[in-house]
């Protein structure tokens, strides 16, 4: 409702547009959780239900796709995202922390994949890629703060050591490379932050 009480009118173009839009991004990571780690925009178009002008139209180009598409992945993670509390005792934290980064490494695991593939030749996915990481760095100097001040003059250090092993590369390896289950890969994680946080109030 605006001020003067009256429902704004929206745009039935606008929201054909987004409907469209959304399906395009749904069909490009169906295809990835697929398999198909570099479907074509006329892959994409298809399965999506539109025509590939339609896709041109809301996208000018693969880097427009990557961009909406690493917005959605956004959502959704933040949608399953569960805030953690500062105050617990540090194992617990951990505990938690851990359980919900595999779960949320685990949703972003088939573009991760397929945006490996193609960041040497993409700006976009770089981008989005080094917004996530500074995203996970955020969150980890912001949960384990009073063990990174513990941390002293190797704050900076430890901080780049727990960034690398809570971002996909690692899990990446664990999964991917050494063939873990989840359950697996998830306590490799939890022993590597447990392994890399001191404890708070140690020098």
């Amino acid at each position: 409702m605006n001020e003067a009480g009256v429902r704004p009118r929206v745009d039935g173009r606008t929201l054909r547009a987004e409907r469209t839009r959304q399906a395009i991004t749904d069909a490009h990571f169906a295809l990835l959780e697929e398999g198909e780690l570099r479907p074509t925009a006329e892959r994409i178009a298809d399965r999506a239900g539109v025509s590939l002008r339609a896709l041109w139209t809301n996208f000018k180009d693969m880097e427009g796709l990557f961009a909406a598409a690493g917005e959605r992945l956004m959502e959704r993670q933040r949608a399953e995202y569960r805030p953690i509390p500062a105050d617990l005792p540090r194992d617990e934290r951990i505990e938690r922390y851990c359980a919900q980064r595999a779960r949320l490494l685990e949703l972003i695991a088939p573009a991760a994949r397929a945006a490996r593939i193609r960041e040497p030749f993409s700006a976009q996915l770089r981008k989005n890629r080094a917004w996530y990481l500074e995203i996970a760095r955020e969150e980890l100097q912001t949960l384990f703060a009073a063990e990174l001040e513990a941390a002293g003059d190797a704050r900076a250090e430890v901080v780049d050591a727990l960034t690398a092993a809570v971002t996909f590369a690692s899990w990446s390896m664990w999964r991917d490379e050494l063939h873990l289950d989840v359950a697996g890969a998830t306590a490799v994680l939890r022993r590597a932050v447990s392994a890399l946080l001191p404890l708070a109030g140690t020098a």
